[in-house]
């Protein structure tokens, strides 16, 4: 019998964990997950609804990407402590309700931007927290618990169109003049090329479809929008919940139940397990870091530099395979087309779903290395086999199984590597995020300059320059590893003599 395992203590930081890992896979599905693909459907009736042009509604799905971004990088702030942490999820997941509960009633276009900016700044803060605070309590563990946590984003970002599709409008949603008798088909086909391209803005498309903007308004996209912020509220409810059973109001006269201390060593060690390593980059403040060698900064650049390129991918493949599925030498038809998108996301579900076992069984740098190997293979053969509808989808599935477990094994990895300061976290999902929106922006000036084919030169580019910086990064934890093993044993020579 192990007497820690009986421990008060101990038993309360099981507690600690099992509610901080239901909290996040329900944000992180419902949250995250449900809002990262509801939005993409909707941007033709959301375009009505404020009667502005394709170009200005791009933009705004254009803000929310870039503030996304921004409040990944914010999430870091508030991992000081498990108070802060559960402040900051509980205001960013109410405001996620509210502003869907307020997009209807957005009307002009620089209104709707603001609410899209609001919402992107809660989801990156959602985003980071919910990584950040897996990693700091599972550690060597966490791995396992991060692809459970991706798995959930991935099955929230396939079942949520399914909530906005009846109430998406069939032909054109503002009524200014004529109607053609394909306008439907047409309208279907722009809806599947727009989805996934929200961070894109378009190029002369507007000459090509001919979208009023003036007249009577006929959109039910509202309805979609009140179910969503209904189906998020009981996230909030919970956290507040929690919050107001251990007392971790900020004005509460009490202690905290969760982070109450007690005056021994071991309880302090333990809290400081829990609550983190200070403010945001506080493992980086100069007191902590001047005697760090160059190698404990590479690792920072590298592993955000290996999710920059990979979440990049991601990005680009959703947002224009359908682009590049409709335009020849391919020239599928719109329907066919439409469902690649769904099936790259259904791979990469089911890819992190498998990834459970596998991380249970292989280390975090060997699955790393087999997936970023797989891409680049799948990218080539895309690349060689171009005519081949067949293949297009046969790769899509690939695809989407090697590079979905990429993100949570780099981030249970580069924190491994700097032992669990927390930093790492904060660095790779803002960087993941910066490179979902850079190289979406990239790719789509590339098809609009040099043609479709240019997509999937892009995706083995850079698929290959991914694979090669990892090596780096391997290359530089050996290094890293060297330079501490030394300086350990020049210590231990120092105190020898005081001894």
């Amino acid at each position: 019998m192990c007497p820690l395992l009986s421990h008060p203590q101990t038993e309360r930081i099981e507690e600690v964990k099992a509610i901080w890992w239901t909290l996040s896979v329900v944000m992180k599905e419902r949250s995250f997950g449900l809002c990262i693909a509801f939005l993409g459907p909707t941007i033709l009736d959301l375009r009505c609804q404020t009667q502005s042009t394709l170009q200005e509604i791009t933009w705004v799905f254009f803000a929310q990407q870039l503030f996304l971004m921004l409040g990944s990088a914010l999430g870091g702030l508030f991992k000081k402590t498990l108070r802060c942490s559960l402040s900051a999820l509980f205001v960013s997941s109410l405001v996620i309700s509210v502003v869907f509960a307020i997009i209807p009633l957005c009307h002009h276009v620089l209104m709707l931007a603001v609410a899209m900016a609001i919402s992107g700044t809660a989801m990156g803060v959602i985003d980071t927290i919910a990584n950040l605070q897996l990693v700091k309590l599972y550690q060597k563990d966490s791995a396992i618990f991060l692809q459970v946590l991706h798995f959930f984003i991935g099955l929230g970002a396939l079942v949520s169109p399914l909530v906005a599709d009846p109430f998406l409008s069939e032909g054109s949603c503002v009524l200014g003049g004529n109607m053609t008798a394909n306008s439907s088909t047409d309208l279907h086909h722009l809806r599947s090329y727009l989805a996934g391209k929200g961070t894109t803005p378009l190029h002369n498309v507007s000459h090509h479809y001919h979208l009023h903007t003036e007249g009577i308004i006929t959109t039910n996209v509202s309805y979609a929008f009140w179910i969503m912020a209904l189906i998020n509220l009981p996230v909030p409810v919970a956290v507040y919940v929690l919050m107001y059973r251990e007392r971790l109001f900020p004005c509460s006269n009490h202690s905290p139940r969760l982070l109450d201390k007690e005056k021994n060593s071991q309880k302090n060690q333990q809290d400081h397990n829990i609550q983190g390593h200070g403010g945001l980059f506080g493992c980086c403040n100069y007191a902590d870091v001047k005697d760090r060698p160059a190698s404990y900064f590479l690792l920072y650049i590298l592993g955000g530099a290996v999710l920059f390129i990979t979440d990049g991918i991601i990005g680009s493949y959703t947002g224009f395979i359908y682009t590049y599925a409709v335009s020849p030498p391919l020239s599928l038809p719109h329907k066919t087309a439409g469902c690649l998108t769904s099936v790259f996301w259904a791979s990469v579900t089911a890819g992190r779903l498998a990834s459970i076992y596998l991380s249970y069984r292989y280390t975090q740098q060997r699955l790393i290395s087999v997936s970023l190997a797989g891409m680049m293979a799948v990218q080539c053969l895309l690349l060689i086999l171009y005519s081949s509808p067949v293949f297009l989808f046969m790769g899509t599935c690939v695809l989407g199984l090697f590079i979905s477990s990429v993100f949570p094994c780099m981030v249970a990895l580069t924190e491994d590597m700097v032992n669990y300061k927390g930093c790492a976290t904060t660095v790779l999902v803002t960087s993941a995020g910066t490179g979902e929106m850079v190289l979406q922006l990239l790719t789509g000036q590339l098809i609009h300059s040099k043609g479709s084919y240019s997509f999937m030169l892009v995706g083995m580019i850079s698929s290959c320059i991914g694979f090669t910086v990892f090596l780096g990064l391997i290359y530089i934890q050996h290094l890293h590893k060297s330079s501490q093993a030394a300086t350990s044993k020049e210590m231990a020579m120092t105190e020898k003599p005081s001894m």
